[in-house]
């Protein structure tokens, strides 16, 4: 089978890239807005960049429906901060319950049910129930289109790791401990429970 993308749909493009980059771990991102609405969101177009200095970056996608941005790009261009909190399996469900459209004066923290706890040096809160939160400042956005289903990628520079001593050890972090789930095409996830070493070659 060979696809080139401009002979299809977009809808089908996009199913196809999120079945075929998997597993994707999960960027659930914590923003404030200018007028101090808390905004909480799960992105898996994810992943860390550097670490000196230590950078992630994540990839919110324009609105399939109206090609409106995201309310999440919209506080972070706004107030330069940010926060990923890492997905744990025994709060995945709430995690889902942030991932529709809803307006920007809704706070997903209430409609989920989770904490939000104060971050030390930026104003978006962390998740107490994530084991592993990255305080971020906002270093770029790179834009790309502005129709449905375009994107951005949003680069971070992580300022403080807050890291549950349960899941750390000598800067190891432990996956039994930190349960992380992963995303897959369409409604699946993974879980990180089936794992095999393979030590690099010299």
């Amino acid at each position: 089978m060979i696809v080139n993308p401009g002979e299809h749909a977009t809808k089908d493009i996009y199913k196809l890239m999120v079945g075929c980059i998997v597993p994707r771990p999960i960027a659930f991102v914590s923003t404030v807005s200018p007028d101090g609405v808390l905004n909480l969101a799960p992105f898996s177009f994810f992943t860390g960049v550097c670490a000196n200095p230590p950078v992630v970056c994540f990839c919110p996608v324009r609105r399939g429906s109206d090609g409106q941005q995201k309310d999440t790009l919209r506080n972070v261009e706004a107030t330069r901060e940010f926060v990923v909190n890492m997905v744990s399996e025994d709060f995945a469900q709430q995690m889902n319950m942030c991932s529709p459209d809803f307006p920007p004066e809704v706070d997903e923290f209430e409609i989920s049910g989770l904490t939000p706890v104060a971050s030390d040096l930026v104003r978006p809160p962390r998740v107490r129930e994530s084991r592993i939160q990255l305080e971020c400042r906002l270093l770029q956005v790179l834009h790309f289109g502005e129709q449905p289903l375009s994107g951005n990628v949003v680069f971070g520079e992580v300022l403080r790791f807050h890291i549950d001593d349960a899941v750390f050890h000598d800067f190891r972090i432990d996956p039994d401990v930190l349960r992380p789930i992963a995303r897959m095409g369409g409604p699946t996830y993974a879980r990180t429970t089936d794992r095999f070493d393979m030590p690099r070659p010299t």
